[in-house]
């Protein structure tokens, strides 16, 4: 498992000009992304949850940091590993949760699932299923921001989010040529768990120090230490500024562990017991639970209340999720189309494409 560059890595610590609120704020955040990820495995596993489901263990510190760099009118895109991006840019867990189970409760209706999560009110433009297939639109969001505003530093900016392994695919680099090409605001955020399934970024990237990537298009990369919730903040509000002060797109690399398989049915036998051990040293949630303990922010006591509310909370969001009622099958060709489109066929399966 490879080590942040020592050269390019900001980290930060705990200090006394932080919000005691604020830092609690985070935990409770963290926490509940932990729980409502092990939740939700633990209904893939009851069947409640089909297609497939990826999960942000080990990723709670990055998450949150991201999300609370963003303001509530810049643009988010995410991959297919958003449940906790979700969790923490706003949306109600029994909404994720719902859709999870593909209810009417949730976010889009039941019709997206795990890997589609989506919700214009948070500007949340998802959940992309495909490999790095939310670069190009989250580009062209940003082109469409730089053809209505200005730059400024009141304007919105595009943040997207993708994995090591979309690094490699054309759209990564084809879109950061145009955005460079463009100036457009957009930060392109790397979240690097350090496998791409089960390769790791070493066997798979001729250049595995990802935020580099950006060199050939003159974008400034930059890579923080993921397990760092108030240092990826502090990267994150930076690049997001420049992005929409200067139209200057940004490359940041967060550099985290994923705790379990690349989906929820994957057993992960290609980590050794060496780095499922690290992994678990590494854990940013109880690092960050000992550092708030150890700087009186918080108490043991104080911190098993909120854990204990965490759960309690999750758990409603289950049971309500679970209540929300499926979509009706006369609802199949809904939201096909934005608006309607003359001599659509509407019939079920099994029905005869031509009546007699």
């Amino acid at each position: 498992m490879a080590e942040p560059s020592s050269t390019a890595v900001v980290g930060t610590v705990l200090g006394t000009t932080e919000e005691p609120e604020t830092l609690r704020g985070y935990y409770r955040q963290m926490m509940t992304i932990r729980v409502f990820e092990q939740r939700a495995a633990e209904m893939y596993t009851k069947a409640k949850i089909g297609g497939y489901c990826h999960l942000n263990l080990g990723e709670e510190a990055t998450v949150v940091g991201l999300m609370v760099a963003l303001r509530a009118t810049d643009y988010l895109f995410t991959s297919y590993r958003e449940h906790g991006y979700a969790l923490a840019r706003g949306a109600e867990p029994v909404r994720i949760m719902a859709e999870l189970f593909g209810r009417t409760g949730g976010l889009s209706g039941g019709r997206g699932g795990s890997m589609h999560l989506f919700d214009p009110q948070l500007r949340l433009l998802g959940g992309y299923g495909i490999v790095g297939g939310q670069i190009p639109p989250a580009t062209g969001a940003a082109l469409a921001l730089a053809y209505r505003n200005g730059p400024g530093p009141d304007r919105e900016a595009v943040m997207c989010l993708l994995g090591d392994g979309a690094t490699n695919i054309g759209a990564f680099h084809e879109c950061l040529n145009l955005a460079a090409v463009w100036h457009l605001p957009i930060v392109y955020v790397i979240v690097n768990n350090q496998l791409g399934m089960g390769t790791t970024v070493e066997a798979a990237a001729g250049e595995p120090e990802l935020f580099r990537r950006g060199c050939s298009y003159r974008i400034p990369g930059q890579r923080v230490d993921g397990n760092d919730v108030l240092a990826v903040r502090k990267a994150a509000r930076a690049a997001l500024d420049r992005a929409r002060g200067e139209h200057q797109p940004m490359l940041l690399e967060a550099v985290s562990y994923r705790l379990r398989g690349h989906s929820v049915v994957d057993p992960a036998r290609y980590r050794s017991d060496e780095d499922n051990q690290r992994a678990r040293a590494l854990d940013p949630l109880p690092a960050f639970r000992a550092q708030l303990i150890d700087t009186g922010v918080l108490d043991a006591p104080a911190a098993a209340g909120i854990d204990a509310e965490v759960e309690q909370a999750i758990a409603e969001a289950v049971d309500a999720a679970d209540r929300s009622p499926a979509p009706a099958p006369e609802t199949l060709f809904d939201h096909v189309y934005a608006t309607a489109v003359a001599n659509t066929y509407q019939g079920l399966p099994g029905d005869p494409v031509v009546s007699p």
